[in-house]
């Protein structure tokens, strides 16, 4: 296996405008990935994910750093710092039909440097992580479409 980049494909029941909305905004990652967040969404922008309860010395916090914000279409951040080295998350959101396609891509585990086990672990960390969070990312976005 490459351990080069994590990639998912998931189909949403909501506009792009609701998913970008979802993807980039503090109140909205609260639901469906970290336990607390805090992020300023524009292209430079910094933040905070905790995960765990923050007041506690054991909650894991990681920073974030804003790459890309393109509403309705593409938002993008690093994280997961070690000096200046970070994993990249990009979210390509694509209208389709009457729903959203949502292309997810992590990158940037080789480029860290790590041995090999590290880099093994790490990665299948990122994979049953995101194979976590990305449904509840797609159950967040369609709660807020009223369906008749």
């Amino acid at each position: 296996m490459e351990y080069g980049s994590i990639e998912r494909e998931l189909h949403i029941d909501a506009t792009p405008e609701v998913v970008y909305e979802v993807v980039s905004s503090a109140e909205h990652l609260r639901e469906w990935w970290p336990d607390d967040a805090e992020l300023d969404p524009v292209p430079g922008g910094t933040g905070r994910i905790v995960f765990g309860d923050p007041d506690s010395p054991d909650a894991k916090v990681e920073r974030l750093t804003v790459v890309e914000a393109d509403p309705p279409h593409r938002f993008a951040f690093r994280w997961v710092y070690e000096d200046d080295n970070s994993l990249l998350v990009t979210m390509d959101i694509i209208a389709s039909g009457d729903g959203t396609l949502l292309r997810f891509k992590e990158t940037g585990f080789r480029e860290r440097g790590w041995e090999a086990a590290v880099l093994e672990q790490a990665y299948a960390d990122h994979v049953q992580g995101w194979d976590h969070f990305l449904p509840r990312l797609v159950a967040r976005a369609n709660s807020l479409v009223a369906r008749p």
